[in-house]
């Protein structure tokens, strides 16, 4: 595999998982400018609180964090959480613009990579988890990893 068809993980919002249950994914294009990419390639991201909207028939992500490039010049955007631009196909921003209108959903982002050269982010459709839904999930990952645990040592005690 070459290395530029690897896909590196820039930034990835854990966070997401924990207070979204994600129904549908979108992969989609970010326009950055060139002293953005460059800091996003040295991992200097933060998508922790942001999320995406849909206006005039195009998708932003907001609250985004991306540091500013310290080698840059007057390239460097003044504001590191402004709002960019998402690249979607039109019937994809329709779709998701109609899943989203329903009540308790949110475009969330789930991480940023590169692909072939080119950012990327990647989002996720998401309803809320209330606080039992959290709690509830936390029970089964654990339940899971002792169940993983039990057959683990049960194989080494078989050889």
């Amino acid at each position: 595999m070459s290395k530029k068809s690897e896909n590196k993980v820039l930034a990835q919002n854990k966070k997401a998982s924990h207070d979204y249950f994600i129904e549908d994914t979108y992969e989609c294009g970010l326009v950055l400018t060139g002293t953005e990419i460059k800091s996003l390639r040295l991992g200097r991201a933060n998508i922790g609180d942001s999320f995406a909207t849909i206006r005039n028939g195009e998708a932003f992500v907001h609250n985004m964090h991306i540091s500013p490039f310290e080698q840059g010049n007057r390239h460097n955007p003044s504001d590191p959480t402004r709002a960019r631009k998402l690249l979607l196909k039109k019937a994809e921003i329709s779709k998701l613009l109609g899943q989203a209108k329903q009540e308790g959903y949110t475009i969330v982002p789930l991480k940023i990579y590169v692909r072939n050269g080119y950012a990327k982010l990647l989002i996720g459709l998401g309803k809320g988890k209330k606080q039992y839904d959290k709690r509830d999930t936390a029970a089964k990952r654990d339940a899971q990893r002792d169940i993983q645990r039990a057959l683990r040592e049960k194989q080494k005690v078989a050889r």
